[in-house]
């Protein structure tokens, strides 16, 4: 079995992705975790550089947030990975911990033979319209109002959405509903929503494969993988009214409204912030563990793994446009750690040596 699961959804990005896998794939896994295909990207490349550093393994199965926190619930990975962050009560509800991880954007994808990346702009309203089904062929009016100069074809619309339950889903909802009070009351903002049309794809890997394939195809990914997969990305005007690029500075403005500190149980959302250079679909990817660990050992290898990432994992997280937490965010995160993950003697696992 592989020791990173993930779904191809094209040939560059299989390509990119298969060295991690045959690399790890004939060792035992020492760490499992399952959860966001948001953070995969940078997961992978962490736990290749890790492997090499420590000779840890680690077993992620890349199945969306919702299957991350049910697999955590029932204690059958040492860690669940999720988008959506966990309020503070079910986070009691299920003896669990929450902390940040990485910070990135979900950016809308478009498949228009002729549009190259970048050129086409959308607005929030609009983009809200599109998946209700308001805006259906692309040289609609409201669309040509946003891109003056650019040939637009009378082409059908097709919305991609994620068909699993996932945190991507989460942001890319709660936004549209932010911005759009009918997208609020006839879809409303979740993990998992009953989308009025459109083409579901499994996982970010899911919903480029089915936008790639399809002409007309409008979708949502995780900023890394549009990236691997030269894909057309569109440029959104955010809050303040300015058109922005997703890319790490304007990722990095939106993380800058982030207040760690004031977040009960590290629930903190995103999207739509302020801000000239904010990209408006921005969000964290969260880590969850038993406070009362199963396995000890387990946890404390996870952990260790975390602070290394955190500590040393920074090149590699900007280099696929992903926003790396501040060092003192860093320390707060790891004096949780400390405080609330217990073995199961009482004691605290993580003492930071």
């Amino acid at each position: 079995m592989s020791i990173i699961t993930r779904r191809t959804f094209s040939a560059a990005a299989a390509a990119w992705l298969a060295g991690t896998t045959i690399a790890f794939s004939a060792m035992a896994a020492d760490l499992s975790g399952a959860g966001a295909t948001f953070p995969y990207p940078i997961y992978a490349k962490w736990a290749e550089a890790y492997a090499q550093k420590e000779d840890v393994k680690l077993n992620y199965q890349s199945i969306g947030s919702g299957g991350g926190i049910k697999q955590i619930q029932a204690s059958t990975v040492t860690f669940g990975a999720s988008d959506k962050p966990l309020t503070a009560d079910d986070l009691d509800k299920s003896d669990l911990v929450q902390f940040p991880m990485i910070i990135g954007g979900v950016v809308p994808v478009v498949n228009l033979p002729g549009v190259k990346p970048g050129a086409l702009t959308l607005d929030g309203p609009t983009l809200a319209s599109i998946y209700l089904g308001e805006i259906a062929k692309w040289d609609d009016a409201k669309i040509k109002a946003l891109n003056p100069g650019v040939a637009l074809p009378s082409t059908a619309i097709a919305t991609v959405h994620r068909a699993d339950g996932s945190g991507t889903n989460f942001l890319f909802t709660t936004y549209l509903s932010d911005v759009s009070a009918k997208f609020k009351s006839d879809v409303g903002a979740d993990a998992s929503v009953e989308w009025p049309n459109g083409i579901g794809g499994k996982g970010n890997e899911g919903v480029a494969s089915m936008t790639s394939q399809t002409t007309g195809a409008i979708g949502y990914v995780e900023y890394a993988y549009a990236k691997q997969n030269n894909m057309t990305y569109v440029k959104m005007k955010n809050k303040d009214g300015s058109v922005v690029t997703p890319e790490i500075k304007t990722f990095q403005a939106a993380a800058g409204n982030a207040d760690w500190s004031h977040a009960n149980g590290y629930y903190l959302v995103l999207v739509n912030q302020p801000g000239k250079e904010t990209w408006p679909i921005t969000g964290a990817s969260f880590i969850l563990m038993h406070k009362a660990a199963k396995d000890a050992n387990a946890s404390l290898m996870a952990l260790k793994f975390f602070d290394w990432a955190y500590k040393n994992g920074g090149d590699m997280a900007a280099a696929l446009d992903y926003v790396p937490l501040p060092k003192n965010v860093i320390e707060m995160i790891e004096k949780t750690w400390a405080s609330s993950i217990k073995g199961p003697d009482g004691k605290a696992i993580w003492t930071g040596k």
